[in-house]
């Protein structure tokens, strides 16, 4: 998965062109108005879904600033693409339980049409490559790593099985391509994955009896 890491005030683009999370939390007002500045001008018109929309909500954000363990940002972001799919399938929205008292509220469901809840999903998948790629330059022995990983696997693959069932109801051309981005990024995430050798079994905690 590409990632563009811009020089530009130290900001992390991603594919789309929006600016990850975790770069955004420590922008300027002045360094956050050059991104826009660079976004509307250098991009093509079209390729930034984040011009107009940011993929995690104004909360999200909040939530994945709070965590800064990977394992737990981690499941930030996965919950984030669980609450759109929830929307898209039209399904229950998953629990808003609290993980220690003091985590930020999820706050409301996000919004939009089927295709900006799409690219909402191909953007959060790219901050957590970005996430694990930022992690591993720092400490590439870190557990976390293929802990985290494992659980992005599993998840991708419990998207591309919901992408086919939506594939066969669209027929919107740019819902479609979404659709596609989607896949395509949790193939890549699988393709990564599926590298990672078989996890050590955890030692047997029970004390024989004498």
């Amino acid at each position: 998965m590409i990632i563009l890491h811009g020089a530009l005030c130290g900001a992390v683009f991603l594919p789309n062109g929006s600016v990850s999370a975790q770069s955004r939390d420590h922008l300027t007002d002045q360094e956050t108005e050059l991104v826009r500045f660079y976004q509307e001008v250098f991009l093509p018109n079209g390729s930034v879904s984040a011009q107009s929309r940011d993929h995690l909500t104004d909360q999200e954000t909040e939530l994945v600033r709070f965590y800064q363990e990977l394992d737990k940002r981690i499941e930030v972001f996965v919950k984030a693409i669980d609450r759109r799919f929830a929307i898209i399938n039209g399904t229950t929205q998953p629990a808003a339980r609290k993980s220690v008292k003091d985590e930020p509220d999820w706050g409301e469901a996000p919004k939009g049409t089927r295709t900006e809840l799409l690219r909402d999903i191909a953007g959060i998948l790219d901050e957590e490559i970005t996430n694990l790629d930022d992690v591993s330059r720092r400490d590439e022995k870190n557990p976390l790593i293929s802990r985290s990983l494992r659980k992005l696997t599993a998840n991708a693959n419990r998207y591309l099985k919901q992408l086919a069932a939506l594939r066969n109801q669209v027929k919107d051309p740019d819902e479609l391509a979404a659709i596609e981005l989607v896949e395509n990024n949790a193939n890549q995430i699988i393709e990564v994955g599926n590298k990672l050798p078989a996890p050590t079994p955890e030692p047997d905690k029970k004390k024989k009896k004498p």
